[in-house]
């Protein structure tokens, strides 16, 4: 569980928040005035969870005199079109649609593609993926140490 912009130690209080309800701290971080919890949890994360995190969170901030000044919380869930925060996360999303932003390792260019992923294999560095037929109607394996952002797309 990253957590960026926050001291180790308060980021493994939120997680342990989170685990109070049955929930995963997915993602703790601190950007442009924002602390920004993301839930996650099997079945779904559910309003009163977010609910009861923020209400337990905001209490361990201020007894902690967290913050320089104000700030915003913001406790939800990742979404439909979540981002992959790794290797976990690739294994669990087989056969799904996915977004992925990485860096080309003989270019040195960004690249983005879409595609289904097919298999997570674990390996050195985090392991590697395979993506199936992408718009340009071919398949790629791309090591997670290359991929900047991955996200599930939204299929209807």
């Amino acid at each position: 569980m990253p957590g960026r912009g926050l001291e180790p130690e308060l980021a493994a209080e939120l997680a342990s928040i989170a685990a109070a309800r049955g929930c995963e701290l997915l993602r703790a971080e601190y950007l442009g005035g924002v602390l920004r919890l993301i839930l996650d949890r099997p079945e779904g994360v559910r309003l009163e969870d977010c609910e009861a995190v923020s209400k337990e969170a905001s209490a361990v901030l201020d007894v902690a005199d967290w913050g320089r000044g104000r700030y915003t919380l913001e406790v939800s869930s990742p979404g439909l079109d979540r981002e992959l925060y790794g290797p976990r996360d690739f294994e669990r999303f087989v056969g799904r649609k996915v977004r992925v932003r990485y860096l080309d390792p003989e270019t040195r260019r960004r690249t983005t593609v879409v595609g289904r992923l097919v298999e997570y294999r674990p390996g050195d560095e985090d392991g590697e993926i395979e993506l199936g037929e992408t718009e340009d109607r071919r398949g790629r394996t791309l090591r997670l140490a290359d991929i900047q952002l991955a996200r599930l797309e939204i299929e209807l």
